[in-house]
C-alpha cells in the first residue's frame, strides 16, 4: 500500500491490526489529496467500499474505505474538515461509484463534495437537503482521539499526533 501511494502527500500513515479496525492501513490526507490518492490506489487496482463522515470535536472526519480483494489489504483515507467549511473534492472522476456515497455523506452531515456532477439529495427528501441528520449536538460529539487508535504510526505530521496527545494513555476503538 505504501507504494500505491508514493507520490501522494500524507499527514499521516499508520499500521493498524486488521483484526481490531478492519484496516490493515490508515492515512490521513489533507482534502487536495484526496484525488490523488484516490487515482493512485485506482491505479494499484483497490476498489473503493464506502464513503462516510463522523461529526467530531474537531470537525467532520471524512473516511474512504479501499479494498484491494487479491491482498485483502483494507485502507482508509481521512480527511478532517471544519465545520464552517466541510469541502472535499469529489473523486468520482476516478470511481463512478463514489457519486452515491458522496450524495449519502452530504444528506447526512453536510460534507460538500466539489465536483460531485449529481450532488442532490439520495436519501433524505429534497425539501430537507439541509437537515443533516446526522450532525451532533456539542455535549455528545467526541474528539477523534477518544474514537480511533492511531496504530503503529510509520510517519506523522504534528498537526495530526496533536489530535492523538492523550489518546495513548487510554484505550479507543477504531471507527
Amino acid at each position: 500500500m505504501l507504494q500505491a501511494l508514493e507520490g501522494v502527500a500524507t499527514q499521516c500513515v499508520a499500521k493498524q491490526d486488521p483484526a481490531a479496525t478492519g484496516h490493515a492501513w490508515s492515512v490521513f490526507l489533507a482534502p487536495g489529496q484526496i484525488l490523488k490518492a484516490a487515482g493512485k490506489l485506482f491505479e494499484a487496482e483497490y476498489s473503493l467500499e464506502d464513503i462516510c463522515a463522523l461529526d467530531v470535536e474537531e470537525g467532520f472526519l471524512v473516511q474512504y474505505h479501499f479494498n484491494r480483494w487479491t491482498l485483502n489489504e483494507r485502507v482508509v483515507l481521512r480527511i478532517l474538515v471544519g465545520k464552517d467549511n466541510p469541502v472535499v473534492p469529489s473523486i468520482t472522476s476516478v470511481f463512478d461509484g463514489a457519486e452515491w456515497h458522496e450524495r449519502e455523506t452530504r444528506d447526512f452531515h453536510g460534507v460538500e463534495f466539489e465536483g460531485n456532477p449529481n450532488l442532490v439529495p439520495l436519501l433524505m427528501p429534497v425539501e430537507d437537503k439541509d437537515l443533516f441528520p446526522l450532525r451532533k449536538d456539542d455535549k455528545v460529539r467526541k474528539s477523534v482521539k477518544d474514537l480511533l487508535s492511531l496504530g503503529e504510526v510509520v510517519s506523522c505530521s504534528a498537526e495530526v499526533e496533536a489530535l492523538f496527545a492523550e489518546a495513548e494513555a487510554g484505550e479507543a476503538s477504531d471507527a
